[in-house]
């Protein structure tokens, strides 16, 4: 029996790979694409990619590095997906982790053995038992629509910004983006800076707008440790007064300002869309009501044709290859209640990894999770009892649940330098 099977080659699978043959464990890694990237690789033949042809990231290049592998310096402050993709092939490169990995071959089962163990079938029919599995099959890839859906129905162009990949799709066209997370503010400076056609920003509650730069310097790298470590209403205090330095109110740029203080849902970075808003290129709409055709109707009475509507409104965490277990059916809830987002209670031996929404970057978590896994693994780091693994579970749920809005957007949030100290002092246990 072999000991570790990880499911995905993206950028959680591989620094798995690399934690694991650090320690000496032996592994197979399954990759349903031709090569590595996962959701990073534009137009990744796995099919399951969400990257558009402009697509850059908006975590700066040095935090979002491997601990043990900085970009270089050559490249920009905020690279290209081109450039993360690059990088992720030096690292498997120079790590000697390709050999590791089994291509165009996608994991259609996982059924825990009699003993604890686990029996992996491929797409090709072959089946192997291993004695541990981790999941990096990644949460950006399945899309949800709004539930329930709109009353009436739209007769234009619907498209998810999954499959969002180059101007051209909105080139001309009226469009509507429903949504304001990062994915739905790109599409729509990317619409606007065409100046054709009207673009609309529909956002039920709206979102705190947070630029790349600040005093000639990445705004993420304002974060830092001790900042962590300060009461949440101090942190907000300081984010506020930092964003208003920055940029002012940003209603004054025609942006809603969010009824919810700052930190009680994932940022939105955005460079752009203060400076598109302002000159009137991107407009925002309350809530849709109903469709009437190609006529919106919004919730404030207000209506607009459009030619196409583009749903920026995230994605299903889905685990096709554990269909028999109902624990893992979350789709609509997005809450699947892992120890320290990496465990669950029940099996112990099952990991998965990178089921995060960080304030800040995921790379980073995902490797100290993998570095975490690894020690579980050979021994060298114990777990709690059940009990006190659903006790951590249940506190870190009312947490989110006092923090966050309920959305099943939110259910895998984390601060990035508090979450990363936990893992670390779990490591020591």
């Amino acid at each position: 029996m072999k000991q570790v099977c990880i499911i995905g080659a993206g950028s959680s699978g591989i620094t798995a790979a690399k934690a694991l043959k650090e320690k000496g464990i032996t592994f197979d890694c399954f990759e349903k694409g031709s090569n590595i990237g996962g959701v990073w690789r534009y137009n990744n033949d796995n099919g399951l990619s969400s990257a558009y042809r402009s697509l850059h990231i908006n975590t700066n290049r040095v935090v979002m590095a491997y601990s043990d592998f900085p970009m270089p310096y050559d490249y920009p402050m905020f690279p290209h997906h081109s450039d993360i993709i690059e990088y992720f092939e030096n690292y498997v490169e120079l790590f000697k982790l390709r050999e590791h990995i089994t291509f165009n071959t996608s994991v259609t089962d996982v059924i825990r053995n009699s003993d604890g163990s686990y029996n992996v079938t491929l797409d090709n029919r072959q089946s192997y038992d291993y004695q541990y599995v981790i999941v990096a099959n990644g949460h950006h890839w399945n899309p949800r629509f709004p539930t329930p859906a709109f009353k009436g129905e739209f007769t234009g162009e619907i498209l998810h910004s999954h499959y969002y990949r180059e101007a051209e799709q909105v080139q001309n066209k009226d469009v509507l983006v429903v949504g304001i997370g990062n994915s739905a503010v790109d599409i729509a400076c990317e619409a606007a800076r065409q100046h054709k056609g009207k673009v609309v920003i529909s956002t039920r509650s709206g979102a705190y707008i947070t630029p790349n730069w600040i005093w000639s310097m990445p705004f993420d790298n304002l974060a830092n440790p001790l900042t962590a470590k300060l009461p949440l209403w101090l942190q907000r205090f300081l984010l506020n007064t930092t964003l208003w330095l920055a940029r002012g109110k940003q209603e004054d740029y025609g942006v809603p300002k969010p009824n919810r203080p700052v930190l009680s849902e994932h940022p939105t970075l955005s460079q752009d869309l203060l400076n598109l808003s302002g000159r009137g290129l991107i407009k925002f709409k309350p809530n849709i009501k109903e469709f009437r055709g190609k006529t919106v109707v919004f919730e404030d009475g207000t209506e607009q044709d459009f030619d196409m509507i583009i749903y920026a409104t995230g994605y299903k965490i889905t685990f096709p290859f554990l269909k028999h277990y109902a624990e893992f059916d979350i789709e609509e809830t997005n809450n699947i209640g892992l120890y320290n987002k990496v465990i669950h209670p029940a099996y112990k031996n099952l990991f998965f990894l990178a089921l995060i929404q960080p304030l800040g970057a995921i790379m980073p978590l995902a490797e100290i999770q993998a570095k975490w896994i690894a020690k579980i693994i050979k021994g060298e780091s114990k777990l709690p009892s059940k009990e006190a693994m659903l006790k951590t579970i249940e506190v870190d749920k009312q947490e989110i649940a006092h923090r966050y809005k309920q959305t099943p957007r939110h259910t895998l949030q984390v601060d990035f330098y508090t979450y990363k100290g936990i893992i670390e002092k779990e490591m020591k246990r």
